[in-house]
């Protein structure tokens, strides 16, 4: 029976305590550096029994993981699974060397032990394997390690570290993982029993190293050399362990504990978090984040979450369309920068972790300007992100320090700032003219209805934009036609403050959403209706944070609502097909996907979907600001490449139509050059259902129910 020597265990445990210290040091280290990020807004840690069941479940599941490439996915989880049982396999063949026993498949436990093991080993190995090849000999796979010329980049990342670590990571499971496997079957033979039918792999390496007519002598020398190459390399492995990219095998869990919740619930991908302006009016302001440290703690654990898989590059609509912006390159260059200031054994008390100051900005080695001011805030990065990393909110915290400490931003900004300002909306345009959308509509008031069923909340763009005025225009000539008791705040309505809140101008922001929320609570609406999403996003999702607490919904699910009442008709006249356009701060923001398709169908439309839509919906170009300014450099705009997939999706119908459900994403659709001669019309599902109403009551049809 095997067992390892007395010379053998001193050495064992000798390598043990080395290691496990030297791996142990540089952990420590890396909560002290995660630790010097600032206290979040937000409560990480209360209801902690809930927050630790789903961070398990969502782990052991691995349902991040799955939103995307389901077959890469599926090797990822044979390595993670497997390695995660593996803490459990080499404790036990740790004890069966030191002790000399076998665990043999005798009793059910042991039996099912014995398979798990098994099983999970080849799974290891045909992941590790299929991964090797994909990210080293394929197209797709050299991705990973691919950015645009202009992303910056950190002196590790640029010297070679991503594929260098990707190789150590894998070469290292590949190793331990293979010794473990053929020591099995040197295990098998030493019992006389090659053949297990809860071992099918073991037995197979059994039977390939018995071809070779082993000698005792060479299975008792078999079994030393497996047991110190799978267990010995996991231990030398541990001081790297900490520092490469497989720690976040324990700090993605970590990250799923402290996802972002309210009332027990996870925050949506389009809340801000809110941010404490009262240092203003001290000697020293400090709003935003300039380095590392500014950053929220937990901001300092995605560096160490990211799995460098690049999913989030992917999907950015900015990055997409030839940008500089990579929200992958943001998460790697931080971590390769915390990795230098922890610092090495040697140094006793590195200076950022004894609270001096970082030594260079986030912008010299994290993201550049050019990359600060391309994220649309579509929020797809944090959507996709296997281990929950929040790099959009990085990217607000660095435009705030940048607007209200350097003062340095796109200068189209100011117009809006200053429309904002003194106006009550980006546009600049004088609020006495809030009304002017509504001539001819006979739209009430608060004030001359105060007590209304639905406030209808129309927004800076229905009001002021003239593409946008026939969607508020439609939505409340339907509200009439459904006999619903609505009214509007008209001049007391101002801008939600989304702009100024995306742009970094977190002041200006705060200032607008008090008013609003005053206003607001004096009126004590029953249920607020947007017609874009933005607002209805920052109503009811950010304005919660300053004591404002509404229903909201958006126009396309009351709509549906009126419809599904029979409040009203709409006429089934077969139209054919549609195409609709999922906007980012509608549907991947706030989840509202089905409610404008329901009502595109009750005309009788055949949705034809986009090959990007529903959560991998692809941006309009116009949120986080965009829509202000204008666009970073990049291979082409972030709407020309949407409507040229529109244009391809619709190229064969006779009728070439889009609905939308946001006023920015038709007015984005609508101006940019690839829409010029396209033949393809932009409209709102409002919009829409006006046209449908009124052609039915031109065919006969009453359009609403008898009430």
């Amino acid at each position: 029976m095997f067992t390892l020597s007395d010379l053998e265990r001193v050495v064992f445990i000798f390598m043990a305590g080395f290691f496990g210290a030297w791996g142990g040091f540089y952990f420590y280290r890396i909560y002290l550096a995660i630790a010097r990020g600032a206290p979040d807004s937000e409560n990480r840690f209360d209801n902690l029994p809930s927050r630790i069941g789903a961070a398990l479940w969502t782990t052991i599941t691995m349902s991040r993981v799955f939103r995307d490439r389901f077959w890469v996915s599926l090797l990822h989880s044979g390595i993670f699974l497997g390695f995660t049982y593996y803490l459990l396999v080499n404790v036990v063949d740790g004890l069966e060397g030191f002790f000399g026993f076998h665990v043999k498949s005798n009793t059910w436990y042991t039996a099912m032990y014995l398979l798990g093991a098994d099983l999970l080993t080849g799974a290891i190995l045909l992941g590790v394997i299929g991964l090797w090849i994909r990210r080293f000999f394929t197209k797709e796979g050299s991705k990973a390690f691919s950015f645009n010329p202009r992303t910056l980049l950190h002196e590790a990342i640029q010297n070679g570290r991503i594929p260098r670590d990707s190789g150590i990571v894998s070469a290292f499971i590949t190793f331990h993982v293979g010794m473990r496997f053929v020591g099995q079957g040197f295990k098998l033979l030493e019992t006389g029993s090659p053949q297990d039918l809860f071992q099918p792999f073991a037995t197979l390496m059994a039977s390939a190293i018995a071809t070779l007519a082993p000698t005792e002598a060479n299975i008792v020398a078999g079994l030393h050399v497996t047991y110190w190459g799978a267990l010995g390399s996991i231990l030398m492995f541990l001081p790297y362990f900490a520092r490469s990219k497989h720690i976040h095998i324990a700090t993605s869990a970590i990250n799923y504990a402290l996802e972002r919740r309210r009332d027990g619930q996870p925050l949506s991908t389009g809340v801000i978090p809110m941010m404490d302006l009262s240092s203003l009016e001290s000697e020293e302001p400090k709003v935003g984040a300039l380095r590392l440290e500014d950053l929220s703690f937990p901001r300092l654990l995605d560096a160490y979450a990211c799995i460098q898989c690049n999913r989030c590059q992917d999907v950015c609509p900015a990055n997409a369309t030839g940008k500089a912006l990579s929200p992958a390159a943001l998460e790697i260059n931080k971590r390769m920068e915390l990795n230098t200031l922890i610092g090495s054994p040697f140094e006793l008390r590195p200076a950022f972790l004894a609270g001096q100051a970082s030594p260079r900005p986030l912008l010299e080695f994290a993201i550049n300007e050019e990359s600060v001011w391309g994220c649309t805030t579509c929020g797809a990065c944090m959507q996709v992100c296997p281990v929950q990393d929040e790099q959009m909110l990085d990217i607000i915290d660095i435009r705030r320090e940048r607007v209200m400490m350097a003062g340095e931003f796109p200068k189209q900004l100011q117009t809006a700032f200053n429309g904002m300002e003194r106006q009550g909306n980006p546009w600049g345009i004088s609020a006495d003219k809030r009304m002017e959308w509504a001539d001819g509509l006979n739209v009430p008031t608060i004030d001359q209805n105060p007590n209304p069923d639905v406030l209808y909340w129309v927004g800076c763009a229905a009001t002021y934009d003239p593409s946008a005025q026939k969607v508020s225009r439609s939505f409340v000539q339907l509200l009439q036609a459904a006999k619903v008791n609505f009214a509007v705040l008209g001049k007391k309505e101002s801008c939600t403050g989304d702009t100024a809140r995306r742009s970094g101008n977190e002041y200006l922001y705060q200032e607008l959403a008090s008013k609003n929320v005053a206003t607001l609570n004096a009126v004590q609406p029953k249920l607020i209706v947007a017609t874009c999403p933005h607002c209805m996003n920052m109503i009811g999702n950010e304005y919660p944070q300053l004591g404002g607490n509404y229903t909201v919904m958006h126009h396309t699910t009351y709509l549906e609502q009126l419809v599904s009442d029979k409040l009203l008709e709409m006429a089934d006249f077969s139209h054919g097909s549609i195409t609709y356009h999922d906007p980012c701060y509608l549907g991947r923001h706030n989840g509202v996907y089905d409610a404008p398709r329901a009502n595109l169908k009750t005309m009788g439309f055949e949705i034809l979907e986009l090959e990007r839509n529903r959560e991998k919906s692809f941006c309009c170009g116009a949120g986080g600001a965009q829509f202000w300014k204008e666009e970073e450099h990049g291979t082409e705009r972030i709407s020309d490449n949407r409507m040229r997939e529109i244009k391809h999706t619709v190229q064969s119908q006779a009728e070439k139509t889009v609905a939308v459900g946001c006023p920015f994403c038709k007015s984005m659709l609508q101006s940019t050059p690839e829409a010029q001669d396209s033949g393809v019309a932009i409209k709102d599902v409002a919009e829409l259902m006006l046209e449908n109403l009124n052609a039915g009551r031109s065919k006969g049809l009453s359009g609403i129910a008898d009430r």
